[in-house]
């Protein structure tokens, strides 16, 4: 099913210089959240249900203007996937500054995250937590510096080249597309101090780790050095895996 914004110019216009509300950032403020960044085949949707299964968390669903799509035979349920709103009703929550962050996708689709589900969040108690593109957080960081910005990491490149061949047969094209947005998420990850990095060469170690960070606001300074100094090593391996496609 085709996307298309019919009131583009507007969305262009409002998010040039978005600013959320003053009652949004109340509700901001009262809130934890989480962000878990990944390359393909890290492992972050699997340590999501992880920490959802223990009751102290609560999944945040991103809004769209895209109408809901068929996946696997079944189509997208509203709630579930995403929120499904129009276009006037994205507009009209961005106007009023409820969104915590939004971005117009491909010229064709506005998604973004509604202070409402945060807001739910903080209602039952729960640390707020999804998983994002490297690209979003900044916009989601200068609008709550106290964040927890994480990046889960494979134990190695071999062991990650294993996970992701394990999904089955990848076209070169698809292939080198995820690897050049690991890259990204290496390299800006790496040039900002905001965002901690867990290694996940084991689950129940690396949920354990992503737990004491949202909770506490700290890392281990040594395992997140080690994970630093990692990333650096998967950013060489990923490039020269590049230039060998």
């Amino acid at each position: 099913m085709e996307n298309n914004l019919t009131r583009l110019t507007e969305f262009q216009t409002i998010l040039k210089n978005y600013r959320i509300s003053g009652s949004s950032k109340k509700i901001l403020d009262q809130s934890k959240l989480v962000l878990l960044v990944a390359p393909s085949a890290g492992g972050r949707n699997t340590i999501i249900q992880e920490l959802l299964k223990s009751g102290g968390y609560y999944f945040v669903i991103s809004d769209t203007t895209r109408k809901p799509r068929i996946n696997n035979g079944l189509l997208e349920e509203n709630g579930k996937e995403y929120w499904f709103r129009t276009e006037a009703e994205m507009l009209h929550d961005l106007q009023k500054g409820k969104f915590l962050e939004a971005e117009i996708i491909h010229g064709q689709q506005v998604s973004g995250i509604s202070i409402r589900e945060l807001e739910k969040a903080s209602e039952e108690h729960k640390i707020a937590i999804t998983d994002v593109d490297i690209g979003g957080i900044s916009n989601i960081l200068e609008a709550k510096a106290d964040t927890a910005a994480i990046v889960v990491l494979p134990p190695s490149f071999e062991e990650w080249q294993q996970r992701l061949s394990s999904r089955g047969p990848i076209e070169v094209g698809e292939f080198k597309r995820r690897m050049e947005t690991a890259c990204k998420i290496f390299e800006q990850a790496m040039n900002h101090s905001t965002f901690a990095f867990v290694i996940n060469d084991n689950l129940q170690h690396a949920v354990e780790q992503i737990d004491h960070i949202a909770r506490k606001g700290m890392t281990d300074t040594q395992k997140n050095n080690q994970a630093r100094e990692l990333a650096r090593k998967l950013l060489a391996e990923t490039q020269a895996a590049i230039s060998k496609l």
